[in-house]
């Protein structure tokens, strides 16, 4: 847990960015990602030091040259323990102009810890800024896992809008109720295709961290947990930054994030690799099909963007594989042959578990757009049996803009601390959909179409036609002739309707070309 004292640190350094005149949050954890990362490289050259000297052998890798460079400055000078104790002067001096050269040049000899820096520049606006947040840095204990995960959560929290490229961070605790539902094991190889600022695989670590102790005691799981087990891919260089950062501060030692257009490219390589799949992957985009690789083409004819990822999640997964991922509401209902084809598909062809409905606010302030998660398993061979529905109304949090937390800590999350009363409920229904998923082939079975959660025979969705998965066509509400009076069927039915427009705009489209 971070102290209140390191969060006002943190909180101050974050201010003088912003009176120096960086505005852009993601500019600012980023300039701050670089500093973390030169302290990581004096720490991992610390314990190459230490190791050589208990051994009495030679430095196995070795990150900081030894001597001099070619106009006589000591190559130490480029070591946080050095630049820590510079006047702001100076430190501002050789921070731009050597260790960033010196981080690049690590980039680009394709160095595993500098992979993302190749194009990394300093960006302060000043000295004093840069001495400032180099003091809170090093004040902070960054022994402690927890104290260095939560610092940098801590940071990523301050996003407050959506980056060039539509990313946004999905709130930690939707991460981690998606999490709790997929129960990720030792043996997993985990992807998520839009990885942003890695949150699903750090979730995912932390899960196995708190589950799975044991799998640190065998080094083969051990291994597999650093090296092998976290796989995110993105196209920002920026986010690709974060996101390794935040994995290596969650004690994740070489994860596999890596820059990739996974829409674009082939999936030869890739293809039934992965057995577990967390994503929340971008919205209401459109590609050209020239643009587009040609085996996601393949499962499904379309240019949106959503659709072709969940194209792109079946072909990664390999059969047996899971899957819990957000999706736009027209996924559920989207008229379009593609929409409809798409659908047939996880109910016909795969297993189909769950389709948990999102409060339309929960990713205010960065967008209103109406989301479901959907759960399904690949299998090749069908095996949908009964699809669980669940209309989440709240998750702890107002549904406005400012996202104000309506319970305390402890009762927030899919995991409270405190057990929550039914007036808490009606505040963060997480809790309760974690304990109805989890028994979706039991109790659930029985309940009422009228109730929070129910579950909906194979036959009767495919009796549709169109393998309608929208939760309103099948719940039954206890007043009909109320049925539409409330706002959040009034948005659904809306973004219904939207929906419609776009594919006849589509069609018309097609037809004048």
């Amino acid at each position: 847990m971070l102290t209140g004292e390191i969060r006002n640190q943190v909180d101050q350094i974050w201010n003088a960015f912003w009176s120096g005149g960086v505005s852009n949050p993601l500019s600012v954890i980023e300039q701050i990602t670089y500093l973390l990362f030169i302290k990581r490289l004096d720490d991992l050259h610390t314990l190459e030091e230490s190791k050589a000297a208990s051994l009495g052998s030679p430095m196995e890798r070795r990150i900081f040259p030894e001597g001099k460079d070619d106009q006589g400055r000591p190559y130490a000078d480029l070591r946080w323990s050095r630049i820590k104790n510079f006047e702001a002067r100076e430190m501002m001096d050789v921070v731009a102009d050597r260790v960033f050269p010196f981080l690049r040049e690590l980039g680009e000899k394709g160095s595993s810890y500098g992979q993302h820096m190749k194009d990394a520049r300093l960006g302060f606006s000043n000295a004093s800024l840069l001495a400032k947040t180099v003091d809170m840095i090093d004040k902070i204990p960054m022994d402690d896992r927890d104290t260095k995960g939560d610092l940098y959560e801590y940071m990523l929290g301050k996003i407050a809008s959506a980056g060039t490229n539509g990313q946004f961070r999905t709130p930690r605790h939707i991460i981690q109720t998606m999490v709790e539902m997929m129960r990720p094991t030792p043996d997993d190889v985990i992807c998520d295709p839009a990885a942003g600022t890695c949150g699903f695989l750090v979730a995912a670590g932390e899960y196995l961290r708190e589950n799975h102790p044991k799998l640190f005691r065998d080094e083969k799981l051990r291994k597999h947990f650093h090296g092998g087990m976290f796989h995110g891919f993105d196209f920002d260089p920026t986010m690709l930054r974060i996101g390794s950062m935040n994995m290596t501060l969650h004690g994740v030692d070489n994860p596999d994030v890596s820059y990739r257009d996974s829409l674009a490219q082939e999936h030869d390589g890739d293809a039934g690799r992965y057995s577990l799949i967390l994503a929340n992957p971008p919205f209401a985009g459109s590609l050209d099909y020239e643009q587009t690789a040609k085996d996601l083409q393949q499962i499904v004819k379309t240019k949106k963007t959503e659709l072709l990822f969940l194209a792109l999640f079946l072909r990664l997964l390999k059969t047996g594989g899971r899957a819990a991922v957000i999706v736009p509401d027209g996924v559920l209902f989207g008229s379009s042959k593609a929409h409809q084809e798409l659908r047939k598909q996880l109910v016909e062809n795969h297993n189909l578990e769950g389709v948990l409905k999102l409060p339309s606010g929960v990713f205010r302030p960065y967008a209103g757009v109406s989301t479901a998660i959907l759960l399904f398993t690949k299998t090749g061979v069908g095996g949908t049996d009964h699809v669980w529905f669940y209309d989440m109304q709240a998750d702890g949090y107002s549904l406005d803009d400012k996202r104000n937390a309506l319970l305390p800590d402890e009762k927030q999350g899919a995991k409270p601390q405190s057990a929550l009363t039914a007036d808490d409920h009606a505040k963060n229904n997480l809790p309760d959909v974690l304990a109805r998923w989890n028994k979706r082939d039991q109790e659930e079975r029985k309940n009422a179409r009228t109730a929070q959660s129910f579950c909906v025979p194979k036959a009767e969705i495919a009796a549709t036609g169109t393998y309608d998965l929208s939760l309103n066509r099948y719940k039954v509400v206890e007043h009909e002739e109320q049925k539409h009076d409330t706002p959040a069927d009034i948005v659904a039915e809306l973004h219904k309707l939207e929906s419609e427009i776009s594919e006849g705009l589509s069609k018309l489209e097609a037809m004048l070309r």
